[in-house]
């Protein structure tokens, strides 16, 4: 593995515990909290993000232990290995921040990050999986 690679997935193993504090958090609400009780939206787009953050942390662990096989230039890597983890934050904070109001009954403007995250994320997919289909078998390498 790449040194770049190493590094972001040791901050990625860093940061993963904030998602379990963020599923604490959920739970503390659906508890304790009868306001977030009552609006199914937010509960919706709150689960939805905590999910999101999850999955798609894992996904970018994934993708680099794949990025240093791939058949990329440098600048490539470089947009796998940042492109999936920014996805990461960018689709659960457009969950989460479009909705912070207890009484919102419709996303604001800041759903759209979810685009956003969404296009970097089939970007950098799309790039890895093109880099690893260009890459040679063992048997060719030879």
């Amino acid at each position: 593995m790449e040194p770049e690679s190493r590094r972001l997935s040791g901050i990625l193993f860093v940061v993963f515990p904030t998602v379990v504090f963020g599923g604490v958090s959920i739970l503390r609400m659906l508890i304790h909290d009868p306001a977030y009780m009552e609006n199914p939206l937010r509960q919706d787009l709150w689960r939805a993000g905590h999910a999101h953050a999850g999955v798609l942390l894992v996904l970018s662990l994934v993708a680099l232990r794949y990025v240093d096989e791939a058949a990329l230039s440098d600048r490539s890597k470089w947009f796998v290995r940042s492109s999936i983890p920014v996805a990461a934050i960018l689709l659960p904070a457009a969950f989460f921040l479009s909705v912070l109001s207890p009484d919102a009954t419709e996303p604001n403007a800041l759903i759209n990050l979810a685009y956003a995250g969404a296009v970097l994320l089939i970007g950098g997919l799309f790039l890895l999986g093109v880099g690893l289909l260009r890459s040679p078998t063992r048997e060719e390498a030879r």
